[in-house]
């Protein structure tokens, strides 16, 4: 177990602490000290502080100024910045951690599914098709229906296909996008008007699946979906912009203060919508005064020279919201469509080895020149060869640009080739990972690639980590739920429910590299850990307090919410 140092405060009695999961805010006494400048708007007591600073990692004390940390340490060698107007937050031991750093999620279309059909977690072809219908019945004639998140391995396997649909939308185009983002179903209606039909070819980079008559079967893999993006109805700026209002109150519900947004921007889908989104949401939310956490930004890597003008022109970060990262591209697909790129075939699909989305010479490329450029870069990879191609293009930008501060990431890291993880480690490569999708794969990873297979190469966050690799947690949301505390849980345990057994034990974490995961390490997977991820003076006061009131009490029993969440030292949730 991981304890805290002794110079925590001692446990403080049930009695004492009384309600202590609804700590209030209470006025304290001017006391002699420094000048009026220098007290603090705020300082937390009797609390259990991790900072994620390994120079102070536990605290039981913090003073805010002005949005930012000015000091952490004893509840004593704070008592000189409390003056008339500091309010003091007595937690009676509740247990205070920073402000949680989501490093992956598609931000504004996680705030869209929020209002769409809601497949996450359905578990029958029943489900499926009623809850389709419910959201048919809402809708005019002509009207597109859109939803996501939908799993066939949580109903067996069996993929759906347009029949499920067509009798309950007869007048609705119906467009509902699988769990990882890279498959999708469309009803009849739906392929009529994107002009799909037995000779319609395969777009490079994408599948059409069909019969054995060579009929479409209303599922499109990767870059075959943007035969219906070009004509399902797009969402107005308003519907994005209140989508990212929405998205952010979801995500300090949770604990999360700051995201990296890797954009409106998947295989098949429009380079321009990152770009639109960034003037017309965010830059609106900005100047609006309606930004609730701080997000960085990656744009499609096609457009890096835009990206890199642009900060050139304003700085690589806006104010304290928002930050621009770098670009992003996808080599391959994903497990659950059958397309994320791999050395063996599939075990479902003999020939089938998965789908490689760029090709290595262009992807090199414009790798080479965002890299020239300043631009952080991120890359999709989730087959083991899509990952060892990254690695070898990775060697080769080294070795032409030169050595210097990148922190190239690479983002998934899903099934890795044996020897792969450590050689993340030798230009201290970033794997961003998403721990809650295990929950998806662990029991589909066998059917789909064999079990010895996926139980060498799958998750390898442990290995990673011993490799010298940057671990960085997100969620991919919408794809997984936007939930650190439940990722936390996951990568420690690697229990799935109904499951006798961890899946690949020997990769399971700690808690502190868990923490560390979704706090300090991410902060420096997106260049921000001099400004968030830890608790240290001069950083931003983005904190969370959680139900525990004692570290063992976390340690032994991770809790599923958090009871509040500050950004710049005020409280943002609830």
């Amino acid at each position: 177990m991981y304890a805290p140092p002794s110079s925590l405060p001692p446990t403080v009695s049930n009695a004492a602490r009384g309600s202590s999961a609804h700590a209030q805010l209470v006025s304290s006494p001017p006391l002699a000290g420094p000048p009026r400048g220098r007290f603090a708007d705020m300082i937390l007591a009797n609390a259990t502080i991790y900072t994620a600073d390994p120079a102070r990692p536990f605290a039981a004390a913090m003073a805010v100024r002005a949005g930012r940390v000015l000091r952490v340490g004893t509840y004593d060698s704070l008592k000189e910045f409390k003056g008339r107007h500091t309010y003091e937050l007595n937690l009676s031991g509740n247990v205070v951690l920073p402000g949680f750093i989501d490093s992956h999620v598609h931000l504004i279309d996680g705030g869209l599914q929020l209002a769409r059909v809601p497949l996450r977690g359905v578990r029958s072809k029943d489900e499926f098709i009623s809850r389709v219908q419910g959201a048919v019945r809402d809708k005019h004639p002509g009207g597109w229906v859109r939803g996501g998140g939908w799993n066939n391995d949580f109903w067996g396997g069996e993929f759906p296909t347009a029949a499920w649909l067509d009798d309950i939308s007869p007048d609705n185009p119906v467009w509902l996008s699988r769990m990882d983002g890279h498959m999708g179903l469309a009803n009849s209606l739906a392929m009529k008007i994107a002009g799909i039909d037995k000779n319609t070819n395969d777009p490079v980079g994408g599948t059409i699946v069909r019969t054995t008559e060579r009929e479409p079967t209303g599922l499109l893999v990767d870059a075959a979906m943007k035969l219906v993006f070009d004509v399902v109805r797009e969402d107005s700026v308003n519907e994005r912009r209140e989508a990212l209002l929405r998205a952010s109150r979801h995500a300090l519900m949770r604990g999360v203060t700051t995201v990296v947004d890797v954009g409106s921007y998947f295989p098949g889908t429009s380079e321009e919508q990152t770009w639109q989104d960034f003037s017309d949401v965010y830059e609106w939310a900005h100047s609006m005064g309606k930004m609730m956490i701080r997000v960085c930004l990656f744009f499609p890597m096609p457009t890096w020279p835009r990206v890199s003008d642009l900060i050139h022109e304003r700085g690589r970060s806006l104010s304290g919201w928002i930050h621009l990262g770098g670009v992003k591209a996808f080599l391959d697909g994903s497990l659950g469509s059958s397309s994320a790129w791999f050395y063996e075939p599939y075990e479902d699909a003999p020939g089938d080895y998965g789908l490689q989305l760029l090709d290595m010479d262009v992807l090199l490329n414009a790798t080479l020149e965002s890299d020239k450029s300043g631009l952080q870069v991120a890359i999709h990879a989730i087959g083991d060869k899509a990952n060892d191609m990254l690695l070898d293009m990775f060697d080769k930008v080294v070795s032409l640009n030169g050595t210097k501060d990148r922190r190239f990431r690479i983002e998934h890291a899903q099934h890795l080739s044996p020897g792969a993880a450590k050689r993340f480690g030798e230009h201290g490569i970033i794997a961003s990972v998403q721990p809650d999708h295990l929950l998806d794969d662990a029991d589909s990873a066998g059917k789909k690639i064999g079990v010895e297979r996926a139980e060498r190469s799958s998750y390898l966050f442990r290995s990673l980590l011993a490799g010298g690799a940057h671990l960085a947690f997100g969620s991919d949301w919408p794809v997984s739920d936007i939930y650190p505390l439940q990722a936390i849980k996951t990568a420690m345990s690697r229990q799935l429910p109904g499951w006798e057994a961890p899946w690949i034990a020997t990769e399971r974490l700690p808690l502190d590299d868990s923490l560390k995961a979704h706090t300090i390490s991410a902060a420096y997977a997106c260049f921000l850990d001099h400004v968030v991820g830890s608790l240290a003076e001069g950083k931003y006061a983005d904190f969370v307090v959680l139900p525990s009131t004692s570290w063992r009490e976390f340690a032994d029993d991770i809790p599923g919410h958090v009871l509040a969440t500050y950004v710049n030292g005020k409280q943002a949730y609830p």
